[in-house]
């Protein structure tokens, strides 16, 4: 081999070795994401669960990968896609959007995100709507990290509600009905970040901030970290949320 041909096989040698290490670190980066979106996981609290399972007004079943609850009489004709907070799982939210298909007759379809965070999700909310065709107004909610996409997909819906959320990307221009629900012991997603996020709504947007009610009282999942201490009950938080998104409802 002539010396002149030495430095250009070194130099492919180098490349290979390079793109191998570059395609080893995506690899490993990709399995480290996966692996920690399974770990963590806050699983929905039995009784609270049950009690929806339970309830002979309330129809729940997995559609599409999702968990959909539809009234178990009456014509549905205005639906929720509700989309879980980072790493909870959506079983976590039946109790308290339960009041929603119980009391006003509303479809609410619960997402899967992927890899348990809304992030990583980019299905459109066509692939939710369509597990219930006959419904003809949609909102589009979600809590925290779920509310974030619930925003990106705002525009396709007829209506937003954000669950102890905020969005990033601008809707005050988008004429949409949009109601936001707080809580005023929200260690996390607190009043002061809900009310410097107002900027991004439109400005007729509803301001519901619910007393007592900590981050984790828009789900059933236990306490978590960063969060407030709450003092509401069960009871009146699912009371609170229902009142408020019919009032939303109302103005379709």
């Amino acid at each position: 081999m002539s010396a002149s041909k030495r430095p250009r096989s070194q130099a492919r040698r180098i490349g290979l070795i390079v793109s191998l290490s570059v395609a080893g670190l995506l690899v490993a980066g990709a399995l480290g994401i996966v692996i920690w979106s399974q770990v963590g996981v806050m699983d929905a609290e039995a009784g609270p669960l049950g009690s929806v399972r339970s309830d002979d007004r309330v129809v729940v079943s997995d559609t599409g990968g999702n968990v959909v609850m539809t009234p178990a009489s009456g014509e549905s004709t205005v639906g929720l896609v509700f989309i879980p907070g980072a790493k909870v799982q959506a079983e976590a939210y039946e109790s308290k959007l339960s009041g929603l298909v119980a009391d006003d007759g509303m479809t609410v379809v619960i997402s899967r995100p992927w890899l348990n965070l809304a992030f990583f999700d980019p299905r459109p909310l066509s692939d939710f709507t369509s597990v219930a065709p006959g419904v003809d107004s949609w909102l589009v909610g979600g809590h925290s990290l779920g509310g974030v996409r619930a925003c990106q997909l705002a525009p396709d819906a007829d209506g937003l509600v954000l669950f102890g959320s905020y969005c990033a990307n601008d809707l005050s221009d988008s004429g949409l009905p949009v109601l936001s629900i707080s809580g005023a012991e929200d260690g996390l997603s607190t009043p002061a970040k809900i009310q410097d996020s107002r900027g991004m709504l439109p400005a007729d947007a509803e301001f519901v901030e619910i007393a007592g009610a900590s981050h984790a009282s828009f789900g059933d999942y236990g306490p978590q970290a960063g969060d407030g201490t709450p003092t509401i009950d069960d009871a009146d938080m699912t009371a609170e949320i229902t009142a408020s998104v019919a009032e939303l409802v109302a103005r379709l």
